[in-house]
């Protein structure tokens, strides 16, 4: 298949680009339509023969430039047609009111071959509601009970002021009754609640308890008498009860015209798939209604629950819009289960369903405020693209779905459908918005069969007086007989006839021998053509990866170059242009201009034009060396004369040459003079006068610049002086001041010194007590 494929795919491709339908020999008309979109063929009867019947399939403008005139070419163009469009909604002043449009149409493609048309869609402005409450009744949802008793009047106030046709229906589920989601024991059955000690009905897995209907007063009764139940594990049988909901259209009573909602209320999880066979139900759910004569679900206990794909495949056959109203420790898992619903929406629901009417009008206009396209039917073999004209003016590629949409509001959707091979019978599919019940239906019919096969000419005087049928131009011999016009019997051909040479392979091994003469195969690479298949147009050199070079043309393996062009690759370009370099000269004068491109001759030379050369220097730059040798030499004659003779130079003092022939050479010598001289060439050599050297720059100064470096030293010095003794000075001040300070806090008196001792001390003597007389020492 893989292989297949691929050269479909490479039909198509080759089929795509002008003129190449032929290469792959197609034997008929219908093979030519199937190599892709853009071939055609041709009808006339002289147009060409068998051995070139490839030749009739090619594109129209190919074969027009053929000789085939336009009412010989067979080739069926990719139509759509209306067949019904009575208009949208209130305007369309019809019966039936519809909110799409068109209706229905029939496409007809070719393969490989894409159509575009629109669709429009109209958001009604009194669009009858339809809403089925199915509860979960597990004893967890006591509380939701009580508190939704009201619900009817509140939903039904709401609704009025959206639509004047509003229906409410009621359901409820439990679980399967079946171990091990239940105990099955005597008192268990009879009241699942008992070791909680409550009453509660006997487990059941789902029962319809209304019918849709305008009574509000009805809804509020039923409500008013529910009784929860009990079940052992977490996850309830919600499932079973939204297939039974879908399916049991006649017992629910859903409206063809209506907008169907189905309001599912839980706190738990729901078992899906191959759960129950943990009970022992092994037969796969059907998806058909089994609600007995009470209208409860009769076969919970003999078919598995629903795998999502079935809830899907119904959900969508019938048309209903699900809102799932789940707690928030549910919310991931309901969300998963909704990006797989076409349409369906989760609503975080209070612990006891308080906010549960606010949660379905939030629904409710989320679904009213986008209109969201599906596909139906079978579109295998097709790819469908959309781009999205919403109602403010915004286009979105690549997107089927409009949002914020309101009430009359009208959206078109372009529609890209885009075939890839042939159909084995008319395809049907629908496209429908979310939610709607109107639908444009879409009949696909692929053109790979050409009209001409159902007109053949049989025992056609054309083919070899009646040894063919004559068919869309060509022979369709007889049995035994063969050529472009059943001219030859089988084994008549002349196969020696076919080979270029004796032991040469027949037709090259490339082709078939018919009647002599070598019917060449195609190849996917290009045409294969000569008397013995023996040439080909894609066996050449290629450079660069093009054919040829890009520049001429593959004939039985060999380039014919494009004028301006040569080569045995036709890569070389006869023209000089792209080697002149900017001062006119081809390659600077360095070089040959080969294929276009400069080579340089000259060693040292590169560059795109050999401008570059650093070795190769010029007249005046040659002779420097020997001219600044005699100009500071003492002995010009011994010391330069090697030096010049090996430049093939030589300087002379005298000035009797001809001006007009000599060249007045500048240069500037190593250190930064100005070089003058004359040169003049002659049979000998290059012959120098009139050496000047000038514009030298002046020697520096040595005395001046001693001098200066003296005086920048001294002033230097002095300023580093200065600013030490500044420093100095404003240091001694600060420690000055400091000292005065601590002077003026001192607390004795100035003029005594607190540590002094007198030098002079007083002892009495005591040999001299009676006299009365003291003696003083002075230390």
């Amino acid at each position: 298949m893989g292989i297949v494929s691929f050269y479909l795919v490479l039909h198509f491709w080759l089929a795509t680009v002008g003129g190449t339908c032929s290469h792959f020999n197609a034997l008929s008309c219908d093979e030519c339509l199937q190599l892709g979109p853009r071939c055609a063929w041709c009808t006339l009867q002289n147009f060409t023969d068998f051995f070139s019947i490839n030749e009739r399939c090619d594109t129209p403008e190919a074969l027009l430039q053929k000789g085939c005139s336009g009412k010989f070419v067979e080739f069926p163009v990719t139509n759509v047609k209306v067949l019904k469009d009575q208009g949208l909604g209130k305007s369309a002043n019809h019966t039936n009111v519809s909110y799409v449009a068109p209706q229905k149409m029939r496409l007809q493609l070719r393969p490989g071959s894409q159509l575009t048309f629109q669709i429009q869609v109209q958001e009604p402005e009194d669009h009858p509601v339809d809403i089925y409450y199915l509860m979960d009744l597990s004893a967890s949802m006591i509380d939701d009970l009580k508190m939704i008793k009201d619900l009817g009047s509140m939903l039904s106030k709401e609704m009025a002021t959206l639509t004047s046709k509003f229906r409410l229906g009621f359901g409820s589920f439990v679980e399967k009754p079946v171990l091990p989601f239940i105990k099955i024991t005597h008192e268990e059955l009879a009241n699942p609640c008992r070791s909680v000690d409550y009453e509660c009905l006997p487990t059941f897995g789902y029962r319809h308890l209304l019918s849709l209907t305008s009574s509000i007063d009805k809804f509020n009764e039923i409500i008013s008498k529910q009784q929860v139940s009990a079940n052992i594990d977490v996850p309830e049988g919600g499932f079973d009860a939204i297939m039974q909901a879908a399916v049991c259209g006649d017992r629910i009573g859903w409206q063809n015209n209506s907008m169907k909602l189905l309001v599912f209320v839980s706190d738990a999880d729901s078992h899906f798939g191959m759960d129950s066979k943990m009970s022992g139900i092994v037969v796969p759910n059907d998806g058909e209604c089994y609600l007995d004569d009470n209208n409860e679900y009769s076969m919970t206990a003999h078919l598995e629950y629903p795998t999502l794909g079935q809830l899907v495949e119904k959900l969508v056959e019938n048309n209903i819009l699900l809102i799932f109203a789940v707690t928030d420790n549910q919310r991931q898992n309901y969300e998963n289960y909704a990006s797989l619903i076409p349409g369906a929406t989760v609503g975080v629901l209070a612990s006891d369903s308080r906010n549960i009417l606010e949660l379905i009008m939030t629904s409710y206009k989320e679904l009213r405020s986008e209109i969201d396209l599906e596909v139906l039917g079978n579109t295998e073999g097709l790819q469908i693209s959309f781009t999205a004209l919403c109602q403010d003016g915004t286009i979105i590629p690549g997107c089927k779905n409009c949002s914020n949409v309101k009430a009359g509001d009208v959206v078109s959707f372009n529609v890209t459908v885009e075939l890839k091979g042939c159909l084995a019978g008319p395809r049907r599919f629908s496209l429908r918005p979310v939610g709607f019940q109107d639908a444009l239906e879409i009949e696909l019919e692929s053109q790979c069969v050409c009209d001409c096969h159902q007109t053949p000419e049989a025992s056609s005087a054309f083919c070899s007086r009646g040894r063919g049928a004559l068919e869309c131009g060509t022979c369709v011999c007889d049995p035994g007989f063969v050529g472009p016009k059943c001219e030859c019997t089988e084994g008549q051909e002349q196969i020696s006839d076919c080979r270029a040479h004796e032991g040469a392979e027949m037709c090259s091994g490339l082709g078939e021998c018919f009647c002599g003469q070598c019917v060449c195969h195609p190849s996917s690479f290009g045409r294969v053509y000569g008397p013995y298949c023996e040439c080909d147009n894609f066996s050449c050199l290629r450079f660069r990866g093009e054919l040829c070079g890009g520049h001429g043309e593959c004939d039985c393996g060999e380039c014919v170059c494009h004028s301006g062009w040569m080569g045995e690759f036709c890569n070389c370009s006869t023209s000089n242009n792209s080697c002149l370099s900017p001062d006119g000269s081809i390659c600077s004068g360095r070089g040959k201009c080969v294929c276009g491109k400069c080579e340089c001759t000259v060693p040292g030379a590169s560059g795109e034009w050999c401008q570059r050369c650093p070795t190769c220097g010029d007249i005046c730059s040659l002779p420097r060396s020997c001219v600044e040798c005699y100009l500071k030499a003492r002995d010009p004659l011994d010391e330069c004369g090697v030096k010049c003779n090996s430049l093939h130079t030589t300087v002379s003092n005298s000035t009797d040459f001809e001006e007009s022939r000599a060249t007045i050479c500048t240069l500037q010598s190593e250190d930064h003079c100005l070089l003058s001289f004359s040169l003049v060439d002659s049979d000998h050599g290059s012959i120098i006068y009139n050496t000047k050297l000038h514009d030298c720059p002046e020697p520096p100064n040595a005395p001046l610049i001693a001098l200066g470096v003296c005086m920048s030293v001294l002033i230097i010095g002095i300023m580093l002086l200065v600013i030490w003794k500044f420093l100095v000075s404003v240091h001694d001040r600060k420690e000055v001041a400091k000292f005065e300070a601590e002077k003026a806090k001192a607390k004795w008196q100035s003029g005594t010194n607190p540590l002094f001792r007198s030098s002079t001390s007083t002892f009495k003597n005591v040999t001299y007590k009676s006299r009365g007389q003291q003696n003083t020492y002075i230390s």
